[in-house]
């Protein structure tokens, strides 16, 4: 092998290291800024990862909201009628988050089987709701406009009774 042919040889290889280098960094760095998406089915599966951040989503089960008067902690539990995960979050609620609507919250499960929220994002009329959450209702076999339907019902209601005390909802 020439000398030229062999300096050619060594820059090639060195520009192919480089670039699997290149390539395999931008990978990892993707990898920890992941969010997948999971319904309380697939968590109560096992499915979910513990201690990374997770979006999960489904409907915010009635009578679940449970607000500290001392502070912005919120506990609720989102469910896709088949399955229920309990959310503690701490923060100001979107101004249209209440029960019986879709919910994606944003944050790590941990071990006690709870997710720690850093995100709690509503939905924004009374039709819409999330394509994760529609989705994960279909996979369990029903119908999100029943759920829908449902949703409304409970808004109206909410509505005719008016919020309760010392609620933001």
């Amino acid at each position: 092998m020439t000398p030229k042919r062999k300096q050619k040889l060594f820059v090639i290889l060195g520009l192919l290291s480089l670039t699997a280098i290149a390539v395999g960094l931008t990978l990892y760095a993707l990898r920890a800024n992941i969010n997948l998406f999971f319904s309380p089915v697939q968590i109560a599966q096992g499915d979910a990862p513990m201690e990374r951040q997770i979006r999960a989503g489904g409907m915010v089960k009635e009578g679940s909201v449970s607000r500290d008067p001392e502070s912005l902690d919120v506990e609720f539990v989102v469910t896709d009628y088949v399955d229920d995960l309990e959310v503690y979050y701490s923060g100001i609620l979107p101004d249209l988050f209440r029960e019986g609507q879709g919910v994606v919250v944003v944050g790590e499960l941990q071990a006690d089987g709870r997710l720690y929220a850093d995100k709690v994002l509503a939905r924004h009329d009374e039709n819409y709701m999330p394509p994760e959450v529609a989705q994960a209702l279909e996979e369990a076999g029903y119908s999100p406009a029943d759920f829908q339907a449902k949703a409304a019902k409970v808004g109206k209601r909410l509505e005719q009774e008016g919020s309760p005390e010392g609620s933001d909802y």
